[in-house]
C-alpha cells in the first residue's frame, strides 16, 4: 500500500467513527451525557431542565441527563454536532477500576 492509500484509509475510518457517534447521540439514549462541540453562544440558557451543565471549554459544553433522548435534546437546543460521553466502552472494567 501506499501512503496516499493509508492516508485515505485513515480518513475513511475516522469519518466512519465520527459518524457512528453522532447516530448513536442521534438516534439512541445508550449515553449517559454529551459533549457539545461549538455550542451557540446561548446555548446553557436553553438548555431543558433535566439536563445538568458539567462542564464547558472554548468551543465545548459537557452535559449529563438521566432524561430520554438527550441528543435530539440538546439539537432542538440548537446543538449541532453532539458526540456522547460516559460510556463504559467495549471492555469491561476491573473490580478496582470501578470504585
Amino acid at each position: 500500500m501506499t501512503i496516499r492509500s493509508w492516508l485515505l484509509s485513515l480518513v475513511a475510518v475516522l469519518t466512519c467513527w465520527f459518524g457512528l457517534q453522532l447516530g448513536i447521540m442521534r438516534w439512541t439514549d445508550a449515553a449517559p451525557g454529551a459533549v457539545v462541540l461549538f455550542p451557540p453562544t446561548d446555548f446553557i440558557s436553553r438548555l431543558p431542565k433535566d439536563i445538568a451543565f458539567v462542564n464547558a471549554g472554548d468551543n465545548w459544553i459537557a452535559v449529563k441527563s438521566d432524561a430520554a433522548n438527550l441528543g435530539r435534546s440538546l439539537n432542538a437546543a440548537g446543538a449541532w454536532i453532539v458526540l456522547p460521553a460516559g460510556l463504559p466502552g467495549c471492555l469491561p472494567l476491573s473490580q478496582p477500576l470501578r470504585d
